[in-house]
């Protein structure tokens, strides 16, 4: 007997959501399958690179609409860099019909080491969410990470964090190895030994109240699965739309660009508007930043910039990056740093 309903066939209907049904369990499985062994091979493959990588355990659940992979006691380090990450779990979750969305939870607590120190990262929230081209490099293509209650502990007897903290980043609209990238932190505490170096006589809060980075960085090389298992792109350009940190009666504000040669040294320049520059020039001296005999003329030099400015407690002036070489208006403060990625 035929069963109609509404001029439906429900037999046939039936066959068709039984033959659906088996088809994507059939795809899951295959393609659960697919992610264990493709993770499994690439760890094998650092192995043979000369990297230590290891796991106790990898699989993968989430039937029938996710591939959720966990890895436990994971360690990879990169012999060229000498950087290691020790996590004692790992879960990486992907809609199993966009395999290229990735939800990457860390957790509460890892390592991660150099050849100099090791730092000890706890949290109560550290998530992200990637998103990769569809290409066999898995080139990055967006991502956003939310982190909460972080601080880093480290065995040279530092410790510093962040109350809450979110990182968003996207390739940059057809210009190629180039992504915008914006980042808010609210909280900051910096460690004891740089609040005494930067404060002396403790007229500062402990706490940064807010730091807002939005930039647009250029990379020499895109950031793909190369970038882990070769080397790391380098920083060739950087368009500093916003920076700004407040920190108790103190604001800073900065934006410019730079440009960066292959030893990653920056040459440009970087507009910078400080409140209450006085305070910051203390600081920049108990910093080690700026040298003490160069105080007076640095002093009578923002002097004459504030009062171009307008007020005598604001300060807006570039920040030159020159033949390996930064000045402040028309103060030297020293070498520039390297811009190098590790």
């Amino acid at each position: 007997m035929i069963v109609w309903v509404k001029g439906v066939d429900v037999r046939k209907l039936l066959v068709i959501v039984i033959a659906a049904a088996t088809i994507w369990g059939g795809y899951w499985f295959v393609g659960s399958s697919a992610v264990e062994s493709g993770l499994s091979s690439w760890l094998s493959d650092r192995q043979r690179d000369g990297w230590i990588a290891e796991y106790s355990s990898l699989h993968t659940r989430g039937f029938p609409n996710y591939f959720d992979t966990t890895i436990t006691d994971l360690e990879l380090v990169d012999p060229r860099t000498g950087v290691a990450w020790n996590a004692p779990v790992f879960k990486i979750s992907a809609l199993s019909y966009k395999p290229n969305h990735i939800i990457a939870m860390l957790p509460k607590e890892q390592t991660v080491a150099s050849p100099f120190e090791r730092i000890t990262v706890n949290n109560t929230n550290m998530r992200g969410s990637v998103v990769f081209e569809t290409s066999t490099s898995l080139a990055l293509e967006r991502s956003n990470f939310e982190i909460d209650a972080f601080t880093l502990t480290s065995n040279r007897g530092w410790k510093a964090g962040v109350q809450t903290g979110r990182l968003a980043t996207r390739q940059t609209v057809a210009i190629s190895n180039t992504h915008d990238i914006y980042f808010e932190a609210s909280g900051v505490t910096p460690s004891a030994s740089v609040l005494s170096a930067l404060d002396p006589a403790g007229l500062l809060p402990k706490i940064f109240d807010t730091l807002t980075i939005d930039t647009t960085i250029g990379f020499d090389a895109p950031w793909d699965r190369f970038a882990i298992e070769r080397s790391r792109p380098q920083i060739v350009s950087l368009d500093l739309k916003k920076l700004q940190a407040t920190w108790g009666d103190l604001d800073l504000r900065a934006a410019g660009e730079l440009e960066v040669d292959g030893a990653g040294i920056p040459t440009g320049s970087i507009t910078i508007k400080a409140v209450n520059w006085r305070e910051m020039l203390n600081i920049a001296v108990s910093a080690g930043i700026l040298p003490k005999n160069v105080v007076p003329t640095a002093e009578r030099a923002m002097e004459l910039l504030a009062g171009m400015s307008g007020s005598p407690k604001t300060l807006d002036a570039p920040l030159s990056f020159q033949n390996g070489r930064i000045w402040f208006g028309p103060v030297p403060l020293g070498p520039v740093p390297r811009l190098v990625i590790r």
